[in-house]
C-alpha cells in the first residue's frame, strides 16, 4: 500500500507521493492481511528467506534483512532497519528511524524504542535486555505480595 507520508501546510495535511515501491526478495512468505507500505523514494525491502505472519504492518522505507521472522500482529514503523536473522514475537513492535541489529530477538508484546545491537534478546516496554526484564518482573511480583516469595 502507499506509505504514510504527509506534509502539513495551509492548515491541513497534504499527501506526499510514495513512489519507491516494495522489493520482496526470493523465498519470502507473507501471511494474510499483512500490509507493506511503499517507500517514499527508494523501496521498502524484505530480505531473502524472511517469513512474515498474518496481520503484520511494515511501514514505508523499512529494510528487513534476510531470514527474519515476524509473527502475528508485529508492527515496524517507517524507516527502521532490521538486521539479518532477527525475530519478533507476537504483538511486538518498533518505532521508526531506528536500527535493530542482526540476530536480535524481540519478545512478544515488546516495544523497541531505540537502536538494538547485534545478538541482544529484549523484552518489555520500553525494551530492555531480557535477563534484566526477568529480574524486574520478579521484583514487581515479590513487591505485590508484600515482600514474600510465595506464589499467589
Amino acid at each position: 500500500s502507499d506509505g504514510f507520508g504527509f506534509a502539513y501546510y495551509d492548515g491541513k495535511y497534504h499527501k506526499i507521493p510514495q513512489v519507491g515501491g516494495v522489493l520482496i526478495e526470493d523465498d519470502v512468505e507473507i501471511g494474510s492481511n499483512t500490509t507493506i507500505d511503499c517507500g517514499t523514494l527508494s523501496p521498502t525491502k524484505i530480505g531473502k528467506g524472511t517469513k512474515i505472519d498474518n496481520l503484520v504492518q511494515i511501514g514505508h522505507n523499512v529494510i528487513i534483512g534476510k531470514n527474519c521472522i515476524l509473527t502475528g500482529q508485529v508492527g515496524i514503523a517507517g524507516s527502521t532497519e532490521v538486521g539479518d536473522g532477527s525475530m519478533f514475537g507476537g504483538q511486538s513492535g518498533a518505532v521508526g528511524h531506528i536500527k535493530i541489529g542482526k540476530n536480535v530477538k524481540v519478545s512478544a508484546k515488546c516495544g523497541v524504542t531505540k537502536d538494538i545491537p547485534d545478538g541482544l534478546y529484549v523484552s518489555g516496554f520500553p525494551s530492555i535486555p531480557h535477563n534484566l526484564w526477568l529480574k524486574r518482573e520478579a521484583l514487581i511480583n515479590k513487591l505485590s505480595k508484600g515482600g514474600k516469595d510465595e506464589d499467589r
